[in-house]
């Protein structure tokens, strides 16, 4: 579903994102761990053809996203770290508006219906967005992921900011897409996060993916202390895996 192969993206000669080769099914939470300046985000750009990559490729369900972008971003979502929304327009509105962008006009009912599945009832939906917190924000944006269809939702940071209650009910919301065969590609520093919802974690160092493991794998391990370990290690060669350690 979501796809990278030897992703590679260079600024001012040094690699970004080097030789990235992931691949994320329908129904899959992967958690992309890593430290600032790590290219979670420049991953994430390179998916959505914000950025064109300078070797390998990203592909969302199979439309490669360099040389057929409409195609691949009519089949993804992406929830930033700060949802941005028009703040004169209730959440109803903005819905309305963006799911309209994306070529798919819907009735009232249904767009209620959309916001109420993704955790916001119509009291809130019809309020205006200046009022709403960050986690309402959040909720619009998995409502428009709903409207438009997405197979593939990308998130950076998406609990940064969040009181628990608020980040719990988000990553209820994860799951239920998941549920529905969406792949999920999940940017975060949150290890806690990473470990309750993620099926996969991968751990990025200097643009390379350091460490990818299974929800199983890491079942008995520190995570912290894993993440430390790779963070601390000398990068893997091309094709070795680093084994997880308590």
């Amino acid at each position: 579903m979501l796809q990278t192969v030897n992703l590679t993206k260079r600024f001012n000669g040094q690699a970004a994102v080097d030789n990235l080769t992931l691949k994320i099914a329908a129904g899959e939470i992967f958690a992309l761990l890593g430290p600032n300046g790590a290219g979670k985000t420049t991953t994430i750009n390179l998916l959505l053809g914000f950025l064109t990559p300078d070797g390998g490729e990203a592909r969302v369900d199979g439309s490669n996203v360099a040389s057929d972008p409409i195609a691949a971003r009519r089949k993804i979502a992406y929830i930033p770290e700060q949802v941005m929304l028009y703040p004169r327009f209730t959440g109803l509105e903005n819905l309305d508006y963006f799911s309209s962008l994306g070529g798919r006009k819907r009735s009232r009912a249904e767009l209620l219906e959309l916001l109420e599945r993704a955790g916001l009832p119509e009291k809130s939906a019809i309020g205006r967005v200046s009022t709403y917190s960050k986690g309402m924000r959040q909720k619009v944006g998995i409502a428009l992921a709903l409207a438009t269809e997405a197979k593939a939702l990308l998130l950076d940071e998406p609990t940064s900011g969040l009181d628990p209650a608020a980040s719990h009910e988000f990553s209820q919301l994860l799951g239920k897409l998941a549920g529905d065969g969406v792949a999920v590609l999940m940017a975060t520093h949150d290890l806690f996060r990473a470990r309750e919802d993620a099926t996969r974690i991968g751990i990025l160092r200097d643009g390379e993916l350091s460490g990818n493991y299974t929800a199983e794998e890491l079942k008995d391990v520190d995570l912290e202390q894993l993440y430390l370990k790779h963070l601390a290690a000398s990068p893997a060669r091309p094709g070795e895996k680093a084994e997880p350690q308590e």
